[in-house]
């Protein structure tokens, strides 16, 4: 116990039993000690009330700390710091501060690769966000549930509920939050093989995150567009891209939008034949996406890995990294992830003779 939270609670005491001998002596002084028994309670409460507020906001300002570090550990320590402040905003009845941490509970889930719980937290905070009217927090959310339904190949769902958070974002003139449901609606018309359409989407987010200053969001654009222009084909305009985003992602300290240029670039130079040149950057993506606790990137580097051994020749070593791509790719649910290494396995027994 603080010493100051130990003082408030003397003060408490020696005024009630103060008021509690006036009280005794007359019945005017009854009426004047319950008014004040009443104040004194009322003040017992919000002290404690404002005991807990700090508390939680304290295990909040840490978490975010240990949130931003980004590593497994960091995570794991932070949704702990997040958990035991939602136990408090509870108790304070602060709906705005539930949803929030409730959201970035989620957040820290889908980051682990445990997209399931990610997805249960983001159902849980969208009635408590829209039930204290905020529509930039509703926005977010939906965003987030679109984005996981993208990722577990849901392609439909996840644009009814993009679609649903670009309006919210654009009313209440949050262009940050506007950016990042653009370039999600870029990314999902990527995967759909609609790569016109999802650069027109990724460059409003660009022009947005450069107006809003987020250098975060910035990298990501510069990446998704190098993406699609890889797919394309366009190797050296995707290597221009994927370099602006690799600059930044360091730049700002995003190991996570760092591994996945570092994977997209030796992606290009897998497609040139530059094998050697592709292992050692997605060795270097492979053990960033570790360090972040990120299994579904993870999964993605095994898996590319496992191609390129696949060309070589390499069968067996070829194997191993695709089996250990599978086991994550299921263990996140990346539906996608897991068709793209259960071909390369089969592409391999193929080679072998092994037809059936």
């Amino acid at each position: 116990m603080s010493k100051k939270h130990h003082h408030v609670r003397v003060l408490i005491h020696r005024a009630f039993a103060a008021f509690l001998t006036v009280f005794l002596i007359s019945d005017v002084g009854r009426v004047y000690a319950s008014r004040n028994l009443q104040i004194i309670a009322q003040q017992k409460e919000s002290s404690q009330a404002e005991v807990m507020r700090a508390e939680a906001n304290r295990l909040t300002q840490e978490g975010v700390q240990l949130f931003k570090q980004g590593s497994k550990e960091s995570l794991l320590a932070a949704r702990n710091k997040f958990e035991a402040a939602l136990v408090l905003w509870e108790k304070l009845e602060d709906k705005k501060w539930q949803a929030s941490t409730i959201l970035i509970i989620g957040r820290i889930y889908w980051d682990l690769g445990e997209n399931q719980k990610a997805l249960q937290n983001f159902s849980q905070a969208l009635p408590i966000f829209r039930a204290v009217g905020d529509r930039g927090g509703e926005a977010s959310i939906l965003n987030n549930i679109g984005l996981l339904y993208s990722d577990l190949g849901e392609k439909q769902k996840a644009l009814q509920y993009y679609n649903q958070a670009l309006p919210l974002s654009r009313a209440v003139g949050d262009k940050d939050g506007e950016a990042t449901t653009l370039n999600n609606i870029g990314l999902l018309y990527s995967d759909l093989g609609e790569k016109q359409k999802a650069l027109q989407y990724y460059n409003q987010a660009l022009t947005l995150s450069r107006a809003v200053g987020d250098k975060f969001k910035e990298a990501g654009a510069f990446h998704n567009i190098g993406k699609v222009y890889s797919n394309l084909g366009e190797n050296q305009k995707a290597l221009k891209y994927y370099n602006q985003a690799l600059t930044l992602s360091r730049a700002v300290g995003n190991n996570s939008v760092e591994a996945a240029n570092l994977n997209g670039i030796g992606t290009i130079y897998n497609s040139l034949g530059e094998n050697q040149k592709a292992l050692e950057y997605y060795n270097q993506a492979l053990t960033l996406s570790r360090a972040v606790g990120n299994r579904s990137g993870e999964a993605t580097n095994l898996n590319n890995i496992g191609f390129v051994y696949s060309a070589l020749g390499e069968n067996q070593k070829a194997l191993k990294y695709y089996n250990q791509a599978l086991t994550l790719s299921r263990a996140v649910g990346n539906r996608s992830g897991e068709a793209a290494t259960l071909i390369g396995i089969g592409a391999i027994y193929n080679s072998l003779g092994e037809n059936q």
